[in-house]
């Protein structure tokens, strides 16, 4: 991959990686965003369609689907075609879904909406996470591997946000969100046709929609504690989409989509705070630390439901959401430790396989047991699974191997080198 070196230098020298990295970055949020933006509906789809908690599950478990799908089959195209070919076509596709959630009125809508948002997404997520990391400044070094781990969780925060308050004080309360976002793509693309590309394209496209997951076999002992924490996590967060609008209404005793998705921020702007910190230990000190953060933020969520104190809910909801971007941005800078430019877009495709399985198979489990469980209990299954995966985290978090093979992406081990 040698040759894509005078590529990225000339870019370097010029100048204009920073509009690349802020471009993607921009991007990255824009995306998640607009999947972020029909939540704070999904009550009023409840109210005035009829939706069920078990639809409204659905619909997270489709839109996860969707972006595994994209992931395994598009995860290393952006490797072959450039960043920017793909990065422009996943907003494109998130585009049409915003466009066909406009007419929402049955549930096969939603979820043919939600199903293109999630390919959209998973494209997103391989392609601009790449693109984030090729132009990321060399200083300070945690900065790639937060910017691209908590470039979502910034996205969904920013849509969970806009989204609630659009629907609450805003006219055409069904449509105006999807029309700001298509908007706020639109501009996106247009950021990336600006900005120079990262990545030569080489040959083999098509040879590289066949399926294919892999890490690097220098780090591939870390994923086992890695995908503990993507799947715990991540399967918090489809319980905030899935649930949270139904628990907030029905047991916390508010119906203000605002106030849905404040809360829905509460978790994942923490993450985006959080993450940083992460840089301050090794990857294996930073996992443990986040997890049981996060363990102890799930203890106050199951504790504030059951008294039924929506303070309280939010304040633990916040811990989670900070102990969770400590653990993600962790994890992330451990399985990127000596990568290299053509190791980060597969990296990337792995790691939010590993993110969305944990936000679709929970998900698809508990909203078949929300037919026959009360909330509250399908609460205390997901409270099982952070208690689990905090533990595996505490013994058996392991750093990158020190003397591995460096290059210039050194500074993406941070703590660890």
């Amino acid at each position: 991959m040698q040759h894509m070196a005078p590529v990225t230098n000339q870019a370097r020298q010029g100048g204009t990686l920073r509009l690349a990295f802020l471009s993607a970055m921009v991007s990255l949020v824009a995306a998640f965003a607009a999947s972020a933006a029909p939540i704070p509906l999904f009550n009023v789809y409840r109210a005035e369609d009829g939706f069920t908690n078990a639809g409204i599950s659905m619909a997270v478990v489709t839109t996860a689907v969707g972006t595994i799908a994209a992931l395994l089959v598009l995860g290393r195209l952006s490797s072959h075609l450039g960043r920017r070919r793909t990065a422009i076509a996943s907003l494109g596709l998130l585009l049409l879904g915003c466009l066909l959630l406009l007419s929402v009125h049955d549930i096969g809508t939603l979820l043919a909406g939600r199903l293109l948002m999630g390919v959209g997404t998973g494209l997103a997520s391989s392609s601009l996470t790449s693109y984030i990391v090729d132009a990321a400044p060399a200083r300070p070094q945690w900065l790639a591997a937060v910017a691209s781990s908590q470039g979502p969780m910034l996205g969904l925060t920013v849509g969970a946000i806009a989204s609630g308050a659009l629907v609450q004080f805003g006219p055409w309360p069904r449509d105006l969100v999807y029309l700001v976002c298509a908007g706020v793509l639109v501009l996106s693309a247009a950021l990336i046709v600006i900005s120079p590309e990262t990545a030569t394209p080489t040959p083999g496209a098509w040879r590289s929609l066949l399926p294919q997951v892999r890490v690097p076999a220098r780090v591939r002992h870390l994923l086992p504690v890695a995908a503990a924490v993507f799947l715990a996590t991540w399967a918090t967060g489809a319980f905030y989409q899935a649930f949270v609008p139904a628990l907030v209404d029905d047991q916390l005793h508010t119906h203000s989509p605002l106030i849905f998705g404040l809360v829905l921020a509460a978790y994942m702007a923490p993450s985006v705070l959080g993450a940083p910190l992460g840089g301050r230990f090794t990857s294996a000190a930073g996992q443990r630390t986040g997890m049981v953060i996060f363990l102890a933020g799930w203890i106050g969520i199951i504790t504030a439901i059951a008294i039924g104190t929506l303070v309280l809910f939010i304040a633990a909801t916040m811990v989670a959401g900070a102990g969770q971007g400590i653990a993600i941005s962790a994890a992330t800078r451990g399985l990127l430790h000596g990568s290299t430019l053509a190791d980060r877009a597969p990296i990337f495709s792995v790691i939010y396989v590993l993110c969305y399985s944990g936000a679709a198979f929970p998900s698809l489990i508990s909203g078949e047991l929300s037919k026959t469980f009360a909330l509250p209990q399908i609460v205390l299954g997901y409270g099982a699974l952070a208690l689990v995966a905090a533990l595996l985290t505490v013994l058996a978090a392991r750093n990158p191997h020190i003397g591995t093979a460096r290059n210039s992406t050194d500074e993406y081990s941070g703590a660890t080198a």
